[in-house]
């Protein structure tokens, strides 16, 4: 398993219907933490995201953020496209990034 990977990233639901725009410095950490429901009162736990179905490494921090930031202002049609042209079946990318127990 990779250690920090600084990337934005788009989990869905199970049924596609709903997306999540998020950033970090540690993605397998961090999808670990979503599927985990690390935060019992956050969105991606109330509306059950948890399905890593698109993602974009980053240098550094600042430019996820910068990233994060310019999709979060598309439309669901322009993350949509994203997803689709890298991942048009909407699988679960996130096999090989979490091993079964908390990243550290």
């Amino acid at each position: 398993m990779q250690d920090k990977i600084c990337a934005v990233y788009i989990l869905a639901n199970e049924r596609n219907t709903v997306l999540y725009t998020g950033v970090t410095s540690n993605l397998p950490r961090r999808l670990w933490q979503h599927r985990n429901t690390w935060d019992r009162m956050s969105f991606t736990s109330r509306y059950n995201v948890k399905k890593l179905v698109w993602y974009e490494t980053a240098p550094n921090i600042r430019a996820a953020i910068t990233r994060e930031k310019q999709i979060k202002a598309g439309s669901r049609q322009k993350k949509e496209s994203l997803i689709t042209a890298i991942n048009p079946e909407w699988r679960d990318l996130s096999e090989g990034l979490l091993a079964g127990k908390a990243p550290s």
